[in-house]
């Protein structure tokens, strides 16, 4: 049986190595709608970390243009594939046909979350008023 998007969103929401939440977060005027911030400030000040604790691999074709699936294969959750595309220095998904990938270990990843940079409290954004 497939799984739904309600049963996805909710597995989704527990996952404790999401990387939205080593980012800054935004929140609107009204308090209502809380954001991650677009940008991957985490992932770079920890870029050269990340790849001294990383493997070097040759590229699997069944990868190709989906570095959700590796980062699933990898860690267990789709949300590390924009740090996998971001170690590797892939702007988009129809550059993510390699020759090797870099992939950070799994260790490397939680102490970058966890241990380095915790969950920083929101900032109110005063351009947005719902």
């Amino acid at each position: 049986m497939a799984i739904t998007i309600d049963q996805e969103s909710r597995q989704r929401s527990r996952i404790s190595i999401d990387i939205n939440f080593a980012g800054n977060r935004y929140k609107t005027a009204n308090h209502l709608f809380t954001f991650p911030s677009p940008t991957l400030e985490t992932i770079d000040k920890n870029l050269y970390f990340l790849l001294k604790h990383s493997e070097q691999r040759l590229f699997e074709r069944q990868y190709l243009m989906r570095p959700d699936y590796l980062s699933f294969d990898e860690y267990g959750t789709v949300s590390l594939a924009h740090m996998i595309m971001y170690v590797n220095t892939v702007p988009s998904l129809e550059d993510f046909d390699l020759h090797t990938v870099i992939v950070p270990s799994f260790s490397a990843v939680v102490e970058m979350l966890k241990d380095r940079f915790p969950i920083q409290k929101t900032d109110d954004l005063i351009e947005v008023n719902w």
